[in-house]
């Protein structure tokens, strides 16, 4: 079976609910904590067996993260932070190319997996920049592709095993189900998706959490459903495609996963305080400062 060697993480879209900070700061570069969002996904990527990891950026994000994608080298030495190893600084890795695609305009998921196909090869990995799936909650003195998130290594995994392209799904809360595209499924297929339904009408509490791992005929059935006339859901006719007529696809349940989504402000600063009582280097500082604030708000006159 073809190995999967390539990633491709969308990262163009214009971050709009997270204004005014995206004025200065894409989304996909906003630390989780101390450490960006793109590197743990390129970390993920990497642990997966990607060698070849495409940033699909707008032209905008790419003038702005130009030095630190072209410099290869960490931007400080050993005595700058010496007690961090110096991969925590860089998203670069050994044997790893990072190339840049440029989206020129925001056209949804499937425009912007289509703007880096010609340069992949075979069957490949997608992960939406703005969601970070988390187990193991380390710092960056542990940071690296040996202890990023293991999501994507599992539809890899999957899909070495079966042959059948996959998504991630996690099991989220009844109310949340109103944000995600929601699956039924037989067994381990995927039967349908659902856009953003009401709790009533969802048909399960599985959802798409932006990890996919896509046919190497990719960019054939795109060409089904041209963005012109499908606009953002045609990355969701792309996956109806591959259930109904693809072979199947196949739903890996992210099982003990966090999902952080740094598309709005307050989720982001959920995901912040979350992951940070998690780690063992702050976790026990800021779970006592956050007793002790919630503790003078309570006890405060009114």
């Amino acid at each position: 079976m073809t190995k999967v060697t390539d990633a491709i993480i969308l990262a163009g879209g214009r971050g709009t609910r997270m204004l005014p900070a995206s004025i200065y700061m894409p989304k996909e570069i906003i630390p989780l904590v101390d450490t960006p969002i793109l590197h743990h996904l390129i970390w993920e990527a990497a642990r997966a067996g990607a060698h070849r990891i495409h940033l699909v950026l707008s032209e905008r994000k790419s003038e702005l993260l130009r030095s630190p994608l072209e410099s290869v080298e960490p931007p400080f030495g050993q005595d700058v932070r010496p007690e961090l190893p110096r991969s925590a600084l860089t998203p670069h890795i050994e044997g790893v190319e990072i190339t840049v695609h440029i989206q020129h305009r925001p056209g949804g998921v499937g425009d912007a997996i289509s703007v880096a196909l010609g340069e992949v090869k075979g069957p490949f990995l997608v992960l939406l920049g703005d969601n970070l799936l988390i187990k193991e909650h380390v710092g960056p003195s542990d940071s690296g592709p040996d202890s990023a998130s293991s999501a994507s290594l599992e539809l890899v995994e999957r899909f070495e095993a079966t042959g059948i392209p996959c998504a991630g799904v996690l099991e989220v809360s009844e109310e949340e189900v109103r944000k995600y595209g929601v699956i039924s499924f037989c067994g381990d297929l995927i039967e349908s998706i659902v856009e953003k339904p009401v709790p009533l009408e969802a048909p399960s509490r599985h959802v798409l959490c932006g990890r996919y791992l896509l046919p190497e005929n990719t960019s054939e059935i795109l060409g089904l459903f041209p963005e012109s006339e499908h606009g953002e859901m045609q990355s969701i006719a792309l996956l109806r495609h591959l259930i109904d007529f693809g072979g199947g696809l196949e739903a890996v349940k992210l099982e003990g996963y966090e999902m952080y989504d740094s598309g709005d402000p307050l989720s982001w600063l959920k995901s912040q305080i979350d992951h940070a009582i998690r780690r063992e280097d702050i976790g026990e500082d800021i779970s006592i400062w956050l007793r002790t604030r919630i503790g003078k708000e309570r006890n405060s006159p009114e």
